[in-house]
């Protein structure tokens, strides 16, 4: 009787170690690390072994590093290291189509992201918004026919309404699911005066990635541009990741725009992020 206790306590405690490694696996493939996060810790050789070293598997990078194509996938392989994404100007896309296609091929991504417009470029009315989404369709339709696909990341100035809608939601209601995506940064929406989980809500299978970071109160973080580790601010996570599970959100991309110590705000991201992704 008590060798069948034993052995039923040992596979139950099994089972349930199988299923903790599970889950922690299913959490690291569903997280990962902009690069943009640690431009100033030192060479690009430096950066992406703290990326590994950190716990990540998985990276979105911006441009190209100042690497060849070869030179960054010598770089992720060496760390064990995969691209969701990349954060593409628009003006490259535009204009150095080609090359820029193969570079992103060349590593491994499929998936190239607008993430900024120049305050002189910015629209400034409801029909000029519906002219940029317009723009970022056709290209979306060409990356698309050459099997990439083409997103939009956005920072507090799409919050602006014009005729009663944000710019944000202006270029989604204008382009095509097919052709454009949204990277989504919370952080910046909320800034912006306006509620991520709507937009989550809103736009289901729209948002492919969530970039997960947290905003303080104005004299905390000052010299951070106000911006903590996820979990650490003012946003309601709680509310936040049910939803962008809900809405299809592929991947939780932790960011931040100007760490202090780089090392501390990725590790304690990413310890509170998998835990809140494992709830």
């Amino acid at each position: 009787m008590i060798y069948r206790l034993v052995i039923s306590t040992c596979l139950l405690a099994s089972a349930a170690l199988i299923s903790f490694s599970a889950s922690a696996a299913s959490v690291n493939d569903e997280v990962a690390l902009q690069m943009y996060t640690l431009r100033n810790v030192g060479s690009a050789e430096k950066q992406f072994a703290m990326a590994h070293e950190a716990g990540f598997k998985h990276v979105e990078i911006v441009g190209t590093h100042d690497l060849s194509a070869k030179q960054l996938a010598s770089l992720l392989k060496k760390n064990d290291l995969t691209v969701t994404s990349a954060h593409v100007q628009l003006s490259a896309l535009e204009n150095d189509y080609a090359k820029t296609v193969s570079f992103n091929k060349s590593v491994g991504n499929n998936t190239l992201i607008v993430p900024w417009i120049e305050p002189k470029d910015r629209p400034d009315s409801s029909q000029s918004w519906i002219d940029f989404a317009k723009r970022l369709d056709a290209l979306g339709a060409k990356l698309h026919r050459d099997g990439l696909q083409l997103a939009y990341h956005n920072h507090d100035f799409e919050m602006k309404k014009y005729a009663g809608e944000t710019a944000l939601d202006i270029i989604l209601k204008h382009s095509s699911p097919d052709n454009l995506k949204l990277e989504m940064d919370a952080a910046w929406v909320s800034r912006g005066g306006q509620d991520p989980v709507r937009f989550l809500r809103a736009y289901p299978g729209r948002i492919y990635a969530i970039h997960a970071k947290d905003n303080a109160s104005i004299g905390i973080r000052d010299d951070e541009m106000n911006f903590a580790p996820l979990g650490e601010g003012l946003l309601d996570w709680s509310g936040i990741l049910p939803a962008a599970k809900g809405s299809g959100v592929q991947w939780f991309i932790i960011e931040h725009d100007k760490p202090k110590d780089a090392w501390s705000i990725i590790t304690t991201s990413l310890r509170n992020l998998r835990a809140a992704l494992e709830k």
